[in-house]
Parts: C-alpha cells; structure tokens; sequence
C-alpha cells in the first residue's frame, strides 16, 4: 500500500548574528577622551556635558526642546572657537558659521534638519555695534522647541506669500560674556571657558588629522542614538533634587540619552546638571534678577522687613561687585528703582517708622517676598 509522500520539512539556514548593540557608555567614553585633547576646561562637568549634547544633536527629532549650548568666555583666545572646531566633526550635519544671515538660516534650517555652530555670536549682540538681531534673537528663542515656526512674507509686491519657516535646529553660540540676550541664556547650558594656563597642555588642532580620526567616532555615535532613539520619545527622566521648571525642561533630552547609556553616565549627566544649574544663579541674569537678589541680600543682612529708599540706594552703591553705583552712565535712582521693581509687582510703600518714611517692605501685596519666592531661588537666610 502505497503512502502520500510526506511534504519535506525546510530548515532554515542559520542566519548570520547581526552586530551587538553598541555600548552607550563606551561611546560616550570615546567621544568625551577625544574631546578632552584639544580642550583644557573649567572643571569635570564639562566634557559630559558637551558629549550628551553632541549625542543629542542625532536624535533632535525625537526630543520636544533642544537646549541651547552657550561657550562663553572674559577674554578672546579662550578655547571658544576650538570647541566648536572639534564639535563640527561629531555632531549631526553641522553648519559652522559666524555671519550667516538670518534670512539664510532660516532657509538652511527650514530644508533639512542641520547642527548651527555660531561663533563670535557677541558681535551681533553687541548693543554698541549698532545691529538689528531681532529676527535671529527670535529665530534663536523659538527654535529651541519642535513645534515653533516663525511665519515671514516671500515673494515680489505683485505675488507675496506667507510662508511659515520650520526653525527647530540645534544651536551652539561662542562668544564674549555679557553680550548675549536673556531670552537665549535662559533657554540653554552655558559652559565658561577661560585661557589656558602655562602648566595646562592640549594637542595641535591639525585638520586633516583631526577629521580622520573623528569621523569613526562621530559614525558610531550616530549609529548607537540611533539604536536607543525610539525609546528617546517618551522619556522621562528623573531630575537631581531642585531642578524643575524650564532647568529641567533644557536637561531632560541630555539626561535620557545618559540613561539609555548605562554605565556611570546616568550619575555623571545628574552631577552635571546639577552644577550647572546651581551655577546659573540669579547674579548672573537679567538687570532685574540682579536688583532682586541684592535687594535680599540688603534686607537680610540688615534683618529689617522695612527700609527707605535713600538707605536702600546707599547699600546697593556699596557692592562694588553691582552695578548700581554706575548703571549706564549714572547711579541708579530712585524713579529707575521703581521702575524696575514695578514689573515684579513690588511698589514703594509709605511706613512710620517714628516718621513717616517712604521705601519698600518685606510683605504686603506690593512687597518683595512675593518676587524673591517667584524668581530667586530659595535662600533658607532669606527675610522672605
């Protein structure tokens, strides 16, 4: 009796092992040890942070905000332009530049997502050159989040369009301190260099040399975001303790791809952002930030809730570390502190202190404790 003959079985042939996933923290190993040869830096945390937002710039798409990198530096000479050097052979297709256009930014970000390495930033922010940088200053602000757009007029007189310009690009800006706009420091991570002393060496930048041996190491870079990027979407990683609001906004896409990197990274990155968002303190913000924090400093060493205003002024004139004696050409005065107290909701209030004094008080609806709990950071010697 004859049997239907039985289907052969086919066994697939083995299938070749594809390569093992790269090692994040070995990568980044790499890339912070090549950094650090043409680099000398103010301390530990600076080439972490420089390797997680070079990562960054592979995965930008996948992160709601790209933090600004500000290398700022007293004096020229100072390692600015060498970071950036170093930084276009690793971070995603880079467009090194130091007059472009805003018209032409727009454009270039607009056509293909690209890394802006911007040097000698100070001279377009610089009040005293006299320039018009609104729309760069603009372009610099919203582009920082995935959704921004900024909407310009194209065309002739006879057929003008609106075209709605796509301007989400990582940015890194080196410059002279001082001469950068609030609106951008406060929207990015600003790393202080400084001149190199005799005792500190670093290797010849030597361009061919350098491009040779970056490139494998910027291609294994690219290749190991690109591994953990779908995982980059909805990250949301733990903060060190007091680092919220926009701090944390700014470090949220450093601190994932640490964590995705394993190894010592995910503390390295935390010890990082700590530092650099306890070194951003509010003597270092904006001209009203500045008056607010030695307004505290004023009422807390003299322990008072209340002070008139001649003797504020006298206090604020002895920090020679302030301003205030010679702001723009003259001492600050009366009228100018009302007025820049006034934005914060703080107003001059009369009091009787024996007599009836007029000056500021510590509490009340138009107090200072209400503005040192919103825009300073908590202080426990505070009088607020």
């Amino acid at each position: 009796m004859s049997h239907p003959a039985r289907p052969l079985r086919v066994v697939p042939a083995a299938r070749a092992p594809g390569p093992a996933p790269a090692d994040g923290a070995a990568v980044l190993d790499e890339i912070g040890a090549f950094v650090s040869r043409f680099n000398a830096f103010l301390d530990e945390h600076c080439v972490p942070t420089l390797v997680l937002w070079y990562a960054h710039t592979h995965a930008a798409e996948h992160f709601y905000v790209t933090p600004r990198l500000i290398l700022s530096s007293a004096e020229p000479g100072s390692g600015k332009t060498r970071v950036l050097e170093v930084a276009q052979y690793l971070v995603h297709d880079p467009e090194m530049t130091i007059s472009a256009s805003t018209a032409a930014l727009f454009r270039m970000v607009n056509a293909a997502p690209i890394t802006i390495l911007f040097d000698e930033v100070d001279a377009i922010f610089n009040p005293k050159n006299g320039g018009n940088y609104e729309d760069l200053r603009a372009m610099l602000n919203a582009g920082y989040k995935r959704s921004a757009t900024i909407a310009r007029c194209v065309g002739d007189a006879k057929a003008m369009n609106v075209q709605r310009f796509k301007v989400y690009a990582p940015v890194a800006l080196a410059g002279i301190a001082g001469h950068m706009p609030d609106t951008i420091t406060t929207r990015a991570i600003t790393i202080h260099m400084r001149r190199r002393a005799p005792n500190e060496r670093v290797e010849p930048f030597k361009t061919r040399r350098i491009e040779t041996e970056a490139e494998p190491l910027r291609d294994k870079l690219a290749a190991w975001v690109a591994s953990v990027a779908d995982s980059l979407d909805d990250a949301e990683p733990d903060m060190p303790e007091g680092v919220t609001d926009r701090s944390a906004e700014i470090w949220e896409p450093l601190i994932a791809l640490a964590d995705a990197a394993g190894g010592h990274w995910p503390d390295t990155a935390r010890a990082a952002c700590a530092h650099f968002v306890a070194s951003n303190d509010p003597h270092k913000g904006s001209l009203g930030i500045r008056l607010l924090a030695d307004l505290r400093e004023v009422f807390t060493q003299r322990q008072a809730d209340r002070l008139p205003t001649a003797a504020i002024l006298e206090a604020l004139y002895a920090n020679e570390e302030a301003p205030w004696g010679d702001l723009y050409g003259k001492p600050l005065d009366a009228r100018r502190l009302a007025k820049e107290l006034e934005r914060y909701g703080v107003k001059p209030t009369p009091y009787k202190d024996g007599k009836t004094m007029r000056g500021y008080v510590v509490h009340g609806e138009t107090g200072l404790a209400d503005a040192w709990k919103r825009y300073l950071p908590t202080d426990p010697g505070s009088t607020a």
